[in-house]
């Protein structure tokens, strides 16, 4: 991980009519760091992530990724970053390696058979799914699948929308693990979440949002993962 910033939040405010929705957020998130956003419901974490993304307009403030202003820029942005709702919006009736194919001929790019085995292999899809319609698919199957999918973008930065949200714990850990290695590949990821526990495993650095306001932040130290008792504990308002 290094200092340089990819992902930026200056003086960034989002009002619907008379409700403040986020409340003049100020972060950095740099080259390689995997960035959690952690709050509970009506927190603000969709909002954030939409203003990112150029779903939504910053009424204050700037929203940057890459040097971009996300407002200004909202073509670009969109092109540059691979996004990861929480309900996987790929096609049941195609296979995964069917999906992926497809979604690559939209985006413009051209990726051989053996690139796309290649990065099935590495999201850890069983290969005796690639064929099979995604309507046999779990959860974490669709989410390998689009995982894959980014990977061949070449995405340098990952959007995340609650991404553990159904999983079982062996699928977690392995999402974990697989977000770990791309972001020691170089890559920048930003996840929404409310879980604390899978937040802890994998996040560089955890900030708290409650009620569109920054309440706390939290970083690894070394590969010593962050304190989930402390997170918890902050997340819930005890400290």
């Amino acid at each position: 991980m290094t200092s340089k910033s990819v992902i930026s939040a200056s003086e960034l405010s989002v009002r619907i009519g008379q409700r403040t929705i986020l409340d003049n957020l100020n972060f950095e998130v740099g080259n390689g760091e995997v960035f959690a956003l952690l709050g509970g419901n009506g927190a603000g974490k969709s909002t954030t992530l939409k203003t990112f993304l150029g779903l939504m307009k910053p009424s204050a403030g700037t929203a940057s990724v890459m040097g971009m202003s996300v407002a200004d820029n909202t073509n670009e942005v969109q092109k540059s970053v691979a996004y990861l709702p929480e309900s996987v919006t790929l096609y049941g009736h195609l296979s995964g390696y069917e999906n992926i194919r497809y979604f690559l001929s939209v985006a413009g790019v051209e990726k051989t058979d053996d690139a796309i085995h290649e990065a099935l292999k590495k999201v850890a899809l069983q290969e005796n799914a690639w064929h099979n319609t995604l309507s046999n698919y779990s959860k974490g199957m669709r989410q390998k699948t689009a995982i894959a999918l980014a990977i061949l973008r070449n995405a340098p930065v990952l959007f995340l929308d609650e991404p553990t949200s159904g999983l079982d714990p062996a699928a977690i850990d392995e999402f974990n693990s697989l977000v770990s290695e791309l972001a020691n590949n170089g890559a920048t990821i930003f996840m929404v979440t409310h879980d604390v526990y899978g937040a802890c495993q994998v996040a560089h650095r955890i900030v708290l949002l409650s009620n569109g306001k920054l309440t706390g932040s939290f970083e690894r130290s070394g590969d010593t993962p962050i304190d989930t008792e402390a997170v918890h504990a902050a997340f819930a308002g005890r400290n």
